[in-house]
């Protein structure tokens, strides 16, 4: 099974590739979390096209004790320990085209489900953040952030205007950024998030620079229905940042399908900018989905 896995990763991985050499129009990049499922992957089993962007993006840095318990937006580095500083900096002075961002939160830290918290202090929260994460970057040689809480409070607090979702992530990238601490940060929303995520992205899209929706979760299988989910998720963030998404061995479009859809899209008038791909840790097969 660890060898099927890896044979349906790589064809993935040339896949997308090859499909990239079809569009002209400009530059791609391919997103790739790595790191999450617990096993033990390493960056130099990913096939990096030197022609694309490559971005890998480790998961997942949490603002949780181990034993699941908030710290108020001081995060840690949960992604596994074969993803050293050392090896961050390698591939990236292998690869010039190689970029590593970090990705906040997930589904869940072991059994405990993460969610996002309204904290009492939005403004502390923000502060510890940007100095946990900071050190984190700084520390693993990394570009930038992910955000990807996937679960949210069905009734938000009304105590403060500023205790949101939106405005907590949206001060925090727009701080990283100015402070030249990031030069990217992407949002992960799925169809059970778009609501929080809409908020953050209406207000703070001039500092986000990729979508990376979760296209396999809403378990399109067919290219015609990805391109009607695609324009729906279009009108919700806009079509210019917003890429398609593809879980190796997982939920959703599989094998040529999904590049069937690719090539759907740029001929119904979208840009395929990039690709984003859940994830790496296919590459050696074994582990369960912590997304």
């Amino acid at each position: 099974m660890a060898k099927l896995s890896n044979n349906l990763f790589l064809i993935s991985i040339l896949g997308i590739s090859l499909v990239f050499t079809q569009f002209c129009d400009g530059k791609k990049v391919l997103m790739e979390y790595i790191g999450a499922t617990g096993v033990p992957v390493k960056f130099n089993t990913v096939p990096i096209n030197q022609s694309i962007d490559f971005h890998f993006i480790l998961s997942f840095a949490i603002d949780a004790s181990p034993q699941g318990e908030s710290q108020n937006g001081v995060f840690s580095p949960y992604w596994v320990p074969t993803l050293t500083q050392d090896s961050v900096a390698q591939i990236k002075s292998q690869n010039p085209n190689v970029k590593a961002l970090a990705s906040l939160s997930g589904w869940s830290l072991g059994d405990t489900v993460l969610r996002w918290y309204d904290p009492e202090d939005p403004d502390r929260w923000i502060t510890n953040a940007f100095t946990s994460l900071k050190s984190i970057i700084e520390d693993y040689h990394l570009d930038g952030i992910d955000i990807d809480y996937e679960n949210f409070p069905k009734r938000r607090r009304r105590s403060s205007p500023n205790s949101t979702f939106a405005y907590c992530i949206g001060e925090l990238i727009s701080l990283l950024k100015n402070q030249s601490v990031i030069s990217v940060a992407t949002i992960a929303p799925f169809y059970t998030t778009v609501g929080p995520y809409m908020d953050l992205y209406g207000r703070y899209a001039e500092v986000i620079d990729f979508v990376n929706y979760q296209f396999y979760t809403d378990r399109v299988r067919s290219a015609n229905g990805y391109l009607d989910t695609f324009r729906v998720r279009s009108m919700q963030f806009g079509a210019e940042k917003l890429l398609p998404s593809y879980e190796v061995e997982g939920r959703g479009i599989q094998g040529e399908a999904f590049f069937d859809a690719l090539r759907l899209l740029e001929k119904s008038g979208f840009s395929v900018n990039g690709v984003m791909i859940f994830s790496a840790d296919a590459s050696v097969g074994g582990g369960g989905v912590r997304r």
